[in-house]
This record gives structure tokens, C-alpha cells and sequence, in this order.
């Protein structure tokens, strides 16, 4: 199948280097002390934060830093597919795991000894790049609720089809086989954070979407800041500040 048209577009319509359309909104779960949905394209993430709290499991309590936990889930109607997903299948176990220890590198967790974060991320619409989408929102989730970071956290995927580098990869471009490379870096620190690949590539190829996925993740770190910067303005005017 050819995902890249001679004249250089994508199936969706998109240049090879071209990100798709970005969308976010802090405060969307009321009773959580952070909450944001991120989209991108037409993948769709929620995430709520709870914390930092009492340890609930006090055989869990760390004495010198908080503990964070991680639950990662796909709303049974975010795919086309009717089949049931059970909650505790091995691929949400293990997004939970790459969440968790994502974000744990950039919570300065020596500040809350002996208490819990919680960060619960749900995947309402699945369209490709849902786990960098998902660190995206809960980035964005952890800023809201005022939890102590070094830096944001952005993620990006970027692929390699038709002999052609790809930036952020949607379901059908995914699906299709091709090595892909998922980023995370701390922008403001330029630090890599995560990095995951399912397939071997040559050196000049890997360095090329390597390249790729940070541009992106820097792109997308602009626009997070933007987010916050308009909901600060609208905190201050509501308060009359």
C-alpha cells in the first residue's frame, strides 16, 4: 500500500513532516486536583490527577519521596473494534509502567515524602500516537493540579514508510509495520526521557526520526505552555487579579 502519494502527501492529507492539529483543555474532571484533555488529530486522552494524599496502602509509604501510580485504560468505544478489552490485559499494564516511570522523572518527588500521586489516564477516541498523547495529557494534568516539576514532559512519535520519515503517525500509518520510534524528552533541559522502538533501523535512519520525533516534542511543549499560560490569565481576570 502506498501511504505517501508521488507528490508527497499522506493518506490524512498531511506533508511527510507535518504534525496533526493539536487541541487541549485544563480542568476538565472537576474533582480531581488536576485534570486536562489533550487531542491530536483524532486521538482523544483524559487524565485526572489526585494528590499528592495520604498513602492509602501504608505498606507502600516511601519515607524519603512521594509515591506516584500509574492507571492507563481504553474506553471500550474509543476503536472500531467491538471486542471487549479486559482492564488489567498486558498492553495497559505496560503503558502503565512507561506513564508512570516518565513521570516520575520529572515530579520532584523528594519534596513529598510519605504521601501518594495518582494519575489515572483514559483513552476516549484511538487514532494512533495514544501513548505519546496520553504523557501529553498527563504533563498537562500534573501542571494543573500544581505538583512540582523539573520540566513538562512532551512525547512524540516518528516513522518510516514508503522510504519516507514520517512525523507523528496515525492508525493506519501505525498499523502498517514500519519501524517507529516514540519520544520523550524534557524540553526547557533537552533531556531524553523515553525512548521506545519495536523494530531494527540503520544508524542514519534511527538519528533522522530521532531528529524528527524531538521537533516534535518541542512543538508540541510550546503549545502545553501556551495552554497553561491562557489558563493562568483566566484564573487571574476571574479573581480579579
Amino acid at each position: 500500500m502506498e501511504y505517501v502519494t508521488p507528490e508527497g502527501f499522506r493518506l490524512d492529507g498531511r506533508r511527510p513532516l507535518e504534525m496533526r492539529q493539536l487541541r487541549a483543555k485544563i480542568g476538565a474532571v472537576a474533582k480531581a486536583d488536576g485534570s486536562a484533555v489533550f487531542e491530536v488529530g483524532n486521538t482523544k486522552v483524559i487524565a485526572a490527577v489526585y494528590g499528592p494524599r495520604e498513602v492509602q496502602n501504608r505498606s507502600q509509604l516511601l519515607s524519603d519521596k512521594a509515591l506516584v501510580r500509574c492507571e492507563y485504560s481504553m474506553a471500550n468505544f474509543s476503536t472500531g473494534d467491538r471486542k471487549r478489552k479486559p482492564k488489567g490485559d498486558r498492553r495497559s499494564t505496560e503503558i502503565s509502567l512507561v506513564i508512570r516511570q516518565t513521570m516520575e522523572a520529572c515530579i520532584m518527588t523528594h519534596l513529598m515524602p510519605r504521601s501518594q500521586i495518582d494519575i489515572f489516564v483514559q483513552v476516549l477516541q484511538a487514532d494512533g500516537g495514544t501513548r505519546s498523547a496520553c504523557i501529553n495529557a498527563a504533563s498537562l494534568a500534573l501542571a494543573d493540579a500544581g505538583i512540582p516539576m523539573s520540566d513538562l514532559v512532551t512525547s512524540c512519535s516518528a516513522g518510516y514508510l514508503n522510504s519516507t520519515p514520517l512525523l507523528d503517525l496515525n492508525y493506519a500509518e501505525d498499523s502498517a509495520g514500519g519501524p517507529d520510534v516514540t519520544v520523550g524528552i524534557f524540553p526547557k533541559l533537552n533531556k531524553v526521557t523515553l525512548l521506545q522502538m519495536d523494530s531494527k533501523l540503520p544508524i542514519d535512519i534511527f538519528e533522522n526520526l530521532m531528529e524528527l520525533a524531538t521537533e516534535g516534542c518541542k512543538a508540541i511543549a510550546n503549545y502545553l505552555r501556551e495552554i497553561l499560560q491562557e489558563n493562568t490569565q483566566q484564573l487571574e481576570y476571574r479573581r480579579g487579579l
